[in-house]
């Protein structure tokens, strides 16, 4: 166990921070929800767009049990019980991690509800959505979110992986759990997608969702990157 501490450590000093102000700016937007909102906005318009309400209400609902189940554990239960310290506060790392603006975030970082709530996220709205654009667009979003917490020296890579975990058990369950309410709520969720994955044909079941959406949902994930990159100069 110590020598895998050792190189959790390790790997999170070559990791960790850089020399550019720019590039500590951009993690620092990374690591904001806020920065992802016109994301988020997007994808509950086009489920608005293609989908029935009852089925939009109970795909919210189960958003909400991922990150919060995701989020719970990792924060409520692991940090308080392992006792871990996050890079930012481990007195035998001190000097050596790079801090930006000397955030620290709170005393113990095992696992990574970062980590978890992102992973979660990918995982069940890859199992929702099944487009391609989606999947790999949200697991990016999901490894960058991530990395960002080692970067700014909050989390060790173990903490991120753990929390990965997590956060794909717990969006993999939850989404589970989800189907077996729309059938008995008389839904079909996927009803217009009986091919596995497309990124390329409008389904003839007008609930399917339309290239355009994904080309969009896709362009403005890269808007957003664009403008953090901009944004980080000023």
């Amino acid at each position: 166990m110590d020598e895998l501490i050792r190189a959790d450590q390790q790997l999170l000093l070559a990791l960790n921070g850089s020399d550019s102000l720019w590039l500590d700016n951009v993690m620092l937007a990374v690591t904001k929800t806020g920065t992802w909102v016109p994301l988020i906005l997007l994808l509950l318009f086009i489920l608005l767009k293609n989908r029935p309400w009852v089925e939009v209400v109970l795909f919210l609902v189960s958003v909400a049990m991922v990150l919060f189940i995701a989020d719970r554990f990792s924060s409520g239960f692991c940090k308080p019980f392992f006792h871990r310290f996050r890079p930012s506060h481990e007195p035998a790392l001190e000097g050596l991690v790079d801090l930006v603006r000397d955030k620290r975030g709170g005393l113990y970082g095992f696992i990574s509800s970062h980590a978890a709530n992102t992973f979660g996220t990918w995982t069940f709205h890859s199992l929702y959505f099944r487009r391609l654009p989606i999947i790999i667009t949200l697991l990016f979003w999901a490894c960058l979110s991530s990395y960002s917490r080692i970067y700014l020296g909050l989390h060790y890579p173990g903490d991120i992986l753990a929390g990965a975990l997590w956060g794909v058990l717990t969006g993999a369950v939850v989404y589970w759990v989800m189907q077996i309410s729309a059938r008995r709520m008389g839904l079909s969720l996927h009803d217009y997608n009986k091919t596995g994955l497309t990124i390329c044909h409008r389904p003839s079941n007008t609930n399917g969702f339309e290239t355009s959406d994904m080309v969009l949902f896709v362009l403005i994930f890269a808007a957003t990157l664009l403008f953090v990159a901009i944004y980080a100069f000023l």
